[in-house]
């Protein structure tokens, strides 16, 4: 270590001059918090006033609206509410996956950093990792994510599929499904410009339970907000 950084190290503040509580800390609720994601006092409060704002802003009647909610406050979007769709019950199959400990294949790594690790049984697997020199992907001229899950077929019945980037992935998806692959749940939240209004319409087309969202808007923080509240509705049903 040089003279110059061990002096900028010496001259660094003390952590607690630093240190700055960012919202006001309501003790009713940092109670009713109940998100695994949220393990500090200050969490708890900005998760549920961000709640309690996406709450009178989409409505609070059905378990649909709980995820909509999360994708509303994790986008910072008010009108995410507008272009949701859920197909064939799709919180009751992810919430009995979970419980039941399916695999949840993700689409890309960020997908899988942002699923929370508590509250399930659930191995996340990126679909990356199916595949990691690309040879399939190579030899067939595809993505490597739809390579991925195309590796991953033997495994994908049952299982969650969680898209939040990338449409061609969702495509293969859907392929698979089409000859006798059905996963349990579809999350289809892939952004962007090439594909990503068709494969989610696609997605709603298979006689498979699918929450996705329509047109070109989507992306990871919405896939895993949706992951992560039926983590939180399944520990619940649990805790009953």
């Amino acid at each position: 270590m040089t003279t110059e950084s061990t002096n900028q190290k010496e001259n660094l503040p003390e952590l607690e001059e630093l240190v700055e509580m960012t919202t006001d800390i309501d003790p009713e609720l940092v109670k009713l918090c109940s998100d695994s994601g949220a393990q500090t006092d200050e969490a708890k409060a900005i998760y549920m006033t961000s709640r309690n704002i996406a709450r009178k802003l989409v409505g609070d009647e059905t378990k649909e609206d709980r995820i909509t909610q999360r994708c509303v406050i994790s986008t910072g979007d008010p009108t995410i509410a507008d272009i949701m769709r859920y197909v064939n019950d799709p919180v009751e199959a992810g919430v009995n996956a979970i419980k039941n400990g399916a695999p949840i294949f993700v689409d890309i790594n960020m997908v899988k950093a942002g699923i929370t690790k508590k509250g399930h049984n659930c191995e996340v697997i990126c679909v990356l990792d199916e595949d990691k020199d690309a040879e399939v992907a190579q030899k067939y001229g595809i993505t490597r994510t739809a390579a991925g899950f195309l590796m991953a077929r033997d495994r994908l019945e049952g299982s969650i599929v969680a898209i939040g980037n990338a449409p061609s992935a969702a495509l293969a998806v859907c392929r698979m499904i089409e000859h006798g692959i059905k996963p349990a749940l579809i999350v289809g939240t892939p952004v962007g410009f090439v594909n990503s209004a068709e494969s989610k319409e696609e997605v709603r087309n298979m006689d498979v339970p699918s929450i996705t969202c329509v047109g070109t808007r989507g992306g990871t923080p919405m896939a895993v907000a949706c992951v992560n509240e039926l983590v939180a509705i399944a520990k619940e049903k649990d805790e009953c």
